[in-house]
């Protein structure tokens, strides 16, 4: 995301299908360094990875962080493209699964992870960024003139 606003009222560019992918993990014990630490590796490596091979379906991302937790919301082209990613034995995810898996065990809860998915029709979305850098979806997809889309809402919700 560039610093930079783009002036006036502008949209993301998009009219097709998008995934909204949420994934996060929460340190359930701060003196588990161990357990949480190298997930938050793992998931720097994953972005990194998906930031530079963008035909993996990875439209954009953006970090959220809490005080306990570490949410990442990922934009995603297709659902297709997403557990493609998540079961490909060559890429990062894989590994940092069975890492995890074998902590977990051994650190009897003091990490947790968690995810939700969500796969957003055409034409069921909108968006609005009124003097903003690109954000988001916009960021994701690119953004427009609202005007392009609809001046209302409910008219980029109908397009």
């Amino acid at each position: 995301m560039s610093g930079k606003p783009v002036p006036g009222r502008m949209t993301a560019d998009g009219t097709e299908e998008v995934v909204v992918f949420l994934i996060g993990m929460r340190i359930n014990s701060w003196r588990a360094v161990r357990s949480w630490l190298p997930m938050i590796g793992a998931m720097t490596r994953m972005i990194r990875e998906l930031a530079q091979e963008r035909e993996r379906g990875m439209l954009g991302y953006r970090v959220l962080p809490g005080l306990r937790n570490v949410t990442v919301l990922q934009y995603w082209a297709s659902k297709d493209k997403l557990l493609a990613y998540a079961g490909d034995q060559s890429g990062a995810h894989r590994p940092a699964w069975a890492a995890f898996n074998r902590r977990a065990r051994a650190g009897h809860g003091r990490v947790g992870i968690w995810h939700e998915t969500f796969v957003v029709p055409a034409g069921a979305y909108e968006s609005i960024y009124a003097n903003m850098p690109e954000f988001g979806l916009g960021a994701a997809l690119g953004m427009v003139p609202v005007g392009r889309r609809g001046e209302r809402a409910a008219d980029r919700l109908a397009a």
